[in-house]
């Protein structure tokens, strides 16, 4: 499977475009369709699990599982990041999404969710619900991971 990553700048008539940023190959992986999966290979493409401070991505995903692009939404300390709906709404309207699913990290390795971390994922739902996008999970990555889906929220 090819993981390609994007960014979105503004075009001369300053409207959001996808510019790519690079590809790899993951070897073995067709679909990014379970937590396990998603958090492998984040932790070898992106090293999530051994940066110093929080990341948040975002996976736009086809019907079938199929990722269309990984964003970096925010970089942010070693205990915060910011996860504003409309940048991540931007980034999977403009490469077709029907489903996202959010990731980032805990330096701490604690993959234990914040109350922050519930709000966010809690505002993401809602807002995927009124434009159709669905927000399939959202992961925290740390010593081992933590799936907001697996775990019934």
């Amino acid at each position: 499977m090819r993981i390609t990553t994007y960014k979105t700048e503004l075009n001369a008539d300053n409207l959001n475009i996808l510019v790519k940023e690079k590809s790899c190959n993951c070897t073995g992986v067709e679909t990014l369709n379970t937590p396990s999966l998603i958090t492998e290979m984040f932790n070898v493409v992106f090293r999530l699990n051994k940066q110093t401070e929080e990341y948040l991505y975002m996976i736009a995903l086809t019907t079938k599982g199929k990722p269309l692009g990984v964003f970096e939404v925010s970089h942010g300390i070693v205990d915060a990041t910011i996860c504003n709906p409309r940048e991540i709404f931007i980034k999977a309207l403009l490469c077709g999404a029907s489903g996202i699913v959010i990731v980032h990290n805990h330096p701490s390795g604690d993959t234990t969710p914040s109350k922050q971390d519930m709000e966010s994922y809690n505002r993401l739902k809602e807002a995927g619900n009124l434009i159709g996008i669905n927000v399939l999970d959202s992961i925290i990555v740390g010593e081992s991971y933590y799936s907001f889906h697996e775990n019934g929220i």
